[in-house]
């Protein structure tokens, strides 16, 4: 008889780990409550199906979450424009760092932008986002130090100096 480990054994550490990635991909809110949901009664529903032989039970469930977010149906957000909600006074140095950040990632390709979701969202390694996307964990690193570098220009030329 063949023993697997229960994916969902260490639930509590894990719910917080896919809502942020899901939240981190379609925004914080019920949405993303429902689409975490649904990926843990998939999971409950298909534990027997789990094999730690292909990586540990977070990157499963993120691979649940990412089919659940793919066939979501699109929704264009608006262009966050800092000038269009009024003067850069009215707003507090938080509040610009984050449309300066939204817009950035924007800018990014979907795969540029599921690396961001998946390393900072769900605080994946680059070992485990190489599982989750069948990339070596070289390929992931290189990556995202692109992903990283990018971002940091395209702030540094939207964010005043500190």
């Amino acid at each position: 008889m063949i023993f697997k480990r229960d994916p969902l054994d260490r639930v509590e550490e894990l719910v917080p780990k896919v809502y942020a990635y899901v939240a981190y991909r379609i925004g914080a809110g019920p949405d993303a409550e429902d689409v975490t949901s649904e990926c843990f009664e998939r999971a409950l529903r298909y534990r027997k199906t789990y094999d730690p032989k292909r990586g540990e039970p977070i990157g499963w469930l993120i691979g649940i979450a990412r089919r659940l977010i793919a066939d979501l149906p699109r929704v264009e957000w608006p262009d966050a424009d800092v000038d269009e909600w009024g003067a850069e006074s009215d707003f507090s140095e938080s509040a610009l760092r984050s449309l300066a950040v939204r817009e950035a990632v924007a800018q990014l390709s979907a795969r540029e932008q599921e690396l961001v979701a998946l390393r900072y969202g769900a605080d994946l390694t680059a070992r485990q986002i190489g599982r989750a996307l069948e990339l070596s964990t070289h390929s992931v690193e290189v990556a995202l130090g692109r992903v990283e570098s990018r971002l940091r220009t395209a702030l540094e030329r939207r964010l005043p100096v500190s």
